[in-house]
C-alpha cells in the first residue's frame, strides 16, 4: 500500500509528454530557423546580384575576372539597366536604378556597356537543357546585329557533355555570327560539325551533347526574337561617342509608371 500511495512524478514514457515534447521542440527549432534566415537574407540576396553581376560581365571577352572587383568592373563597364517596350526604340526605354526590379510583362531587359572604346548591348537569355533550366547573356556589338560574345550557365546538365555550354572552347564559336540575316532575324544555329545551314550563322553542337545544344539553339532563338524591332531599329544606332538621352527614374517614379 505504501507504494501506491507514493506521489506519482512526471512519466516521461507517457504518449502526451512526448508529443507535448516533440511539438515545443520542433516550434523551438522552427523559430531559430525562420530568425537566421531572415538576418542571412540581405547577404545572400547580396550575393546573388554580385555572381548575376560577374555572370553579364562574363558575356565580353575583354573583361577578366581574375582576382578582379566584380562590383568595380560592373560600375565602370555597365553604363544603364534599361527596359524597352515593344517598339524596340531606346527612345521609349525605361532606366532601371533598383537593380532586382521586378521586371513587367510587356517589359525587356537589356545591359547597355561600354568596353574597349564601343557600346554594347547585353540581353538575358532563359531556357531548357536535358535535365533542367539554362540560361545566359549574349552581348552585341553596337550594329546590334554582330555577336561580341556570350556567357552560359546550366543547373544539372551531364558533366563532360551537356555542361560544356559554359567552358570557352563552346562559347568563343559564338563570337562575330551574325543574328540578322537580310534584314530579318534568324538567330544562330548549333549543327553536328560539317552540317551546313542555309540563312543562318552556326556554330559547332557538342560532341554526345545534342539535346543541350539544341536547348541552347532554342534558348537563343526565343529569348531574342522579342527583341526584333530592336534589332530592327537602325535610325537609334548609337556610335560610341553618344549616350542614351534618358532622364533615369528612381525607384520610386518606375513604380508610380507600372
Amino acid at each position: 500500500m505504501a507504494e501506491n500511495d507514493k506521489k506519482k512524478g512526471l512519466n516521461v514514457n507517457a504518449a502526451p509528454y512526448i508529443i507535448v515534447y516533440t511539438i515545443i521542440v520542433v516550434a523551438i527549432v522552427s523559430l531559430v530557423l525562420v530568425v537566421t534566415s531572415g538576418l542571412l537574407k540581405p547577404l545572400q540576396d547580396k550575393n546573388v546580384e554580385l555572381d548575376t553581376k560577374k555572370q553579364i560581365l562574363s558575356s565580353m571577352p575583354a573583361i577578366s575576372l581574375d582576382n578582379a572587383d566584380a562590383e568595380q568592373l560592373y560600375a565602370e563597364h555597365i553604363k544603364q539597366y534599361i527596359m524597352l517596350d515593344a517598339s524596340g526604340c531606346l527612345e521609349n526605354a525605361k532606366v532601371i536604378e533598383d537593380f532586382n526590379y521586378e521586371i513587367q510583362e510587356g517589359e525587356y531587359p537589356m545591359y547597355v556597356a561600354e568596353i574597349e572604346g564601343s557600346t554594347k548591348y547585353i540581353i538575358p537569355l532563359h531556357g531548357a537543357g536535358l535535365w533542367g533550366a539554362i540560361w545566359g547573356y549574349v552581348a552585341l556589338n553596337d550594329d546590334r546585329n554582330t555577336i561580341y560574345g556570350v556567357y552560359f550557365d546550366h543547373a544539372g546538365e551531364t558533366p563532360g557533355l551537356g555542361a560544356k555550354i559554359v567552358e570557352p572552347d563552346f562559347r568563343t564559336q559564338f563570337v562575330g555570327k551574325k543574328i540578322m540575316q537580310n534584314n530579318e532575324f534568324a538567330s544562330v544555329a548549333i549543327v553536328k560539325a560539317g552540317v551546313k545551314v542555309e540563312g543562318q550563322d552556326q556554330v559547332d553542337a557538342i560532341s554526345g551533347g545534342t539535346i543541350t545544344s539544341n536547348g541552347v539553339a532554342d534558348m537563343i532563338k526565343s529569348s531574342l526574337s522579342n527583341y526584333t524591332a530592336f534589332f530592327s531599329a537602325s535610325q537609334n544606332i548609337l556610335t560610341s561617342e553618344e549616350e542614351i538621352n534618358i532622364e533615369p527614374l528612381t525607384k520610386e517614379e518606375s513604380y508610380e509608371n507600372e
